[in-house]
């Protein structure tokens, strides 16, 4: 039984294997753990589904391969026949000449991945099911005809595609002169000079430095291109304010006498921006591209500083929660995604952010939009600083900046100050609400 790479969540093209727990030639019991995967913000273990004897592993611990990727063997017994792993690892090429010819003979155009191992599926998106493969992503690599009338299997594209071949520039050796797979991988690969010579050229402005290069995992590229696509491509705006939190201030510490969990001043920002969204339900919204999705809920997102990056768990339901139980919520979730061991399901959606940053003595800062989310915010920290009481009289208070990013997509100016302002009137004078 061939032992496929798992899909983690929608958008999650790739794993790596961190760990094996068996070595070939053990015995393998079905529910038992097999392998620890890790994507850009959880680890797994992955059990095995039938009892067996792992036969080989494919993919060695430390590798990062797509989903859908035949990682190991696993025989009904020591017995099995030999050279399954072998057959495994050459079903990809097969099915390759098999579409090849299939694409020679019709002019069908033919978008999907191209094929995958054994036991994975094809076609509509189906619910995860462990006991059946798993597919990656589709994408379209092309039209299977050429403009010169030329076919190309759908691996034959899909290579061309990533290595940036010209399928036009290619001699095809399938039936009828289509191109194949191995075509592709004996075709001239084209140089990326500007990648390759941009960094080289940055680490000539070091020569005769002495630094040290960090590989880049999955999760800080991950971070990379979504907040690179975010500042790319939503028109970002921003608010910022002050907010006394000497009436938050004084109810913290009055809880924090008597209750069993320390609550925080975020804990109380999160309830009460999530109160906010309740009493500005138009900026309660998502941008999906053709429609806003409206939320009768608040679902609001904490950003959690993790080692090498940084992952926003999602509190669901956070305006309906009571003070105590939401804190003790975005305590587990923080630890377990410290461990990265948070479940997909547990970071995804949501309609807004709070970021704070406020406990590393930072005033202010604007955040990031988190897309499809359409505001984050952003927490800094609190200041005693001398304002103008409304009898004209000085007196020192307690201020808090806080800043709203916004999308300007999904949410107006207007509608953002609204929330501005609900949620000052929340923290300001209406703080018993937040229990």
């Amino acid at each position: 039984m061939q032992i496929l790479m798992p899909q983690l969540g929608e958008t999650v093209t790739e794993g790596t294997i961190s760990k094996w727990h068996k070595a070939v030639g053990d015995s393998v019991a079905a529910g038992e753990p097999l392998f620890e995967i890790e994507t850009d913000k959880t680890s797994m273990e992955v059990p095995a589904v039938l009892a067996g004897v792992l036969g080989q592993i494919l993919v060695q611990a430390g590798d990062t391969v797509p989903v859908g990727t035949v990682v190991g063997v696993v025989a009904e017994s020591a017995s099995a026949p030999p050279g399954a792993a072998e057959r495994a690892q050459r079903r990809p090429e097969a099915a390759d000449r098999a579409l090849g010819r299939a694409a020679a003979a019709s002019g069908e155009s033919r978008n999907s991945v191209a094929a995958a191992p054994s036991g994975a599926s094809a076609g509509a998106a189906q619910p995860l099911d462990p006991f059946h493969g798993l597919r990656t992503p589709q994408r379209n690599f092309g039209k299977a005809r050429l403009s010169s009338g030329v076919k190309a299997s759908p691996r034959a594209r899909r290579l061309a595609a990533e290595a940036s071949v010209d399928l036009a520039q290619v001699r095809g050796t399938g039936p009828r002169g289509c191109i194949v797979a191995a075509d592709i991988q004996r075709a001239p690969q084209p140089v990326h000079a500007e990648p390759a010579s941009g960094a080289e050229q940055i680490k000539a402005l070091y020569a005769g430095t002495s630094y040290r290069e960090v590989p880049l995992d999955s999760m800080r590229r991950t971070i990379a291109r979504r907040l690179s696509d975010s500042k790319q491509q939503v028109p970002h705006f921003y608010l910022s304010g002050d907010l006394n939190v000497e009436a938050l201030l004084a109810l913290r510490r009055q809880i924090n006498e008597t209750a069993s969990v320390r609550v925080s001043v975020n804990d109380f920002l999160l309830k009460a921006y999530a109160l906010a969204l309740q009493r500005v339900p138009a900026a309660n919204v998502a941008w999906a591209g053709e429609c806003l999705l409206q939320f009768e809920r608040s679902d609001i997102g904490v950003a959690v500083a993790v080692q090498g990056g940084l992952v926003t768990p999602v509190v669901r339901s956070a305006d309906t929660k009571g003070l105590l139980a939401l804190a003790r919520e975005v305590g587990a979730l923080a630890s377990r995604a410290r461990e990265r061991k948070l479940q997909p399901a547990e970071y995804a959606g949501g309609a807004a952010t709070v970021s704070n940053l406020g406990m590393y003595g930072v005033r202010s800062f604007q955040a990031i939009v988190n897309p499809p989310q359409a505001t984050i915010l952003a927490v800094g920290a609190a200041e005693r600083r001398v304002i103008e009481a409304p009898d004209a009289t000085l007196r020192a208070a307690t201020l808090l900046t806080v800043s709203i990013s916004a999308d300007h997509r999904a949410v107006d100016g207007v509608v953002a100050a609204e929330v501005f302002a609900a949620l000052r009137r929340i923290v300001e004078t209406q703080i018993s609400d937040i229990l």
